[in-house]
């Protein structure tokens, strides 16, 4: 199978590429990115094809979709945060480039999955979110991830195109990058732990997420993708709940150290609880194992602190 990857050279597309790359089923692997957020080194040593330009730009676009069988759709501009503070170029890149996907695929017949985000249940009080819950979106970022995955429905109804969404939650793992305002909770914190420095935490700390290692999610795509899995939107976690003082004792317990906590405002936007339930995932891949929380933070923080060693 020949696989395009938008926003390959992001963190989970990086993860990605390189284990399609090992599988005997996959002949091409090419990725568009236009290194916003990404970076060379998460595909570096890749034998793929590689394109620097944005999604939005269909004249690049369009020639590296003509003739493949399937293309993930990662590449976004993410973070709630930078979401309230432009909400125009959120909703550009990933509603508008969304569309702009789907109408590659439409033109060559490939199949897509792609990536919403549990952003989407916003304001709903359920702490389990099960995906027949009203979706009730508290930023723009989580308009536009609620806009892919309809768009994504949208084509599958009108036009038969073969489509599988995932709403991602607080996916983690090596090649997560620290050093920007935007970085997900879990490098924030190892990188702070390893700089003696504190643990910053927007709010009381008692806010939950389900943490989801990169490599389970890889896993996850890879196999829809060769199995042509198609479903409404669907859960990519697996039901644990954790808070945010949870993970700073587990982070902790990893380093063999205390660690100091600094707490701050909430931040606008911010969902308080966040757990899958995953009924809908486990029907399409019955045989799924999942990475434990610890077994995935110990990958992380020593791949963290290798980066950390060497400067």
């Amino acid at each position: 199978m020949k696989v395009l990857v938008t926003g390959g050279a992001g963190f989970i597309g990086g993860n990605l590429c390189r284990h399609l790359l090992q599988q005997d089923w996959v002949s091409e692997v090419r990725v568009i990115d236009d290194l916003s957020s990404g970076h060379l080194s998460a595909i570096e040593g890749l034998d793929l094809e590689f394109r620097e330009a944005s999604i939005l730009d269909v004249e690049e676009l369009n020639p590296l979709a003509a003739d493949v069988d399937a293309i993930v759709h990662l590449a976004a501009l993410g973070s709630v945060p930078r979401s309230v503070a432009n909400p125009l170029a959120t909703h550009e890149a990933n509603a508008t480039g969304t569309l702009r996907v789907l109408e590659a695929a439409r033109q060559n017949g490939a199949y897509v999955t792609l990536a919403s985000s549990s952003s989407v249940y916003g304001a709903n009080p359920a702490i389990l979110k099960v995906e027949a819950l009203q979706t009730m979106p508290m930023s723009p970022y989580a308009v536009s991830k609620l806009a892919t995955e309809q768009y994504a429905m949208a084509y599958a109804r009108c036009y038969d195109l073969e489509v599988l969404p995932f709403r991602f939650f607080n996916v983690f793992g090596p090649g997560q990058m620290p050093g920007h305002v935007y970085a997900a909770v879990i490098p924030v914190f190892v990188h702070a732990a390893l700089n003696g420095v504190p643990l910053p935490v927007h709010g009381d700390g008692e806010q939950s997420r389900d943490f989801t290692y990169v490599g389970t999610v890889v896993e996850t795509l890879a196999q829809a993708v060769r199995n042509r899995l198609t479903s409404t939107p669907t859960n990519l976690a697996f039901g644990t709940r954790t808070t945010l003082k949870d993970l700073v004792r587990l982070i902790e317990e990893q380093l063999g150290t205390a660690v100091e906590v600094q707490y701050g405002e909430p931040r606008p936007g911010d969902v308080r609880h966040s757990q899958a339930g995953n009924d809908l995932l486990r029907s399409l891949f019955p045989n799924l194992r999942p990475v434990e929380l610890a077994t995935g933070l110990a990958e992380t923080i020593a791949w963290m602190r290798r980066r950390h060693d060497d400067g």
